[in-house]
């Protein structure tokens, strides 16, 4: 049993697992999620937002969001923003090699708070969200609105696997729009 979106049906793995396993302990789980948030500075003190997406099913997703990523586990927020912009924004650049050089961590302006909220992955069960931030410039980035691609769809992708196989059949982000905006109009 699930909750329905559209006519695509959610599991609850929640809801399943307690059905299927008695518990002496009625609470769910809390799912742990960290994820960094890199506000990109521009030279004229603009900051980098993913305004929308393109989906590999061709519809368009809203964004209006600074990049952001899950961090991996044992993964620092440093590292994690390096990961970040390299996944996001390297395919810009005509060498990803050099990207790690592109970047600067601006000094004095990590934050951390933490969400507690129904997981949006998985309805019905709880989760937590570490919020990691902190402000960047990376050299070389255009001036006016720009576009980068996923791997998948720029010919880069050559593996031929199970997992991609059937990645081929979700819908997965295709392209990435970004645009600058005034600091002002970016939420905390």
């Amino acid at each position: 049993m699930g909750s329905q979106t559209g006519d695509q049906e959610r599991p609850q793995p929640w809801l399943a697992f307690r059905r299927t396993r008695p518990l002496a302990d009625s609470t769910p789980p809390v799912r742990t999620v960290n994820v960094v948030t890199v506000r990109v500075i521009g030279e004229d003190g603009k900051v980098l937002v993913e305004s929308h997406q393109e989906l590999s099913d061709g519809s368009v997703r809203e964004r209006f969001r600074p990049l952001s990523e899950k961090m991996k586990p044992e993964e620092t927020p440093d590292e994690a923003v390096f990961r970040a912009i390299k996944e996001e924004l390297g395919s810009i650049f005509k060498s990803e090699n050099d990207v790690g050089e592109r970047i600067k961590i601006l000094p004095g302006t990590y934050s951390r708070r933490v969400e507690e909220r129904n997981s949006l992955s998985y309805p019905g069960l709880p989760a937590r969200y570490a919020l990691h931030s902190v402000d960047a410039t990376v050299r070389g980035l255009p001036e006016e609105d720009f576009c980068t691609e996923e791997k998948e769809y720029d010919g880069d992708s050559t593996e031929d696997s199970e997992e991609t196989r059937a990645v081929g059949k979700a819908v997965t982000v295709k392209r990435h729009y970004w645009k600058w905006v005034s600091p002002s109009s970016v939420r905390a």
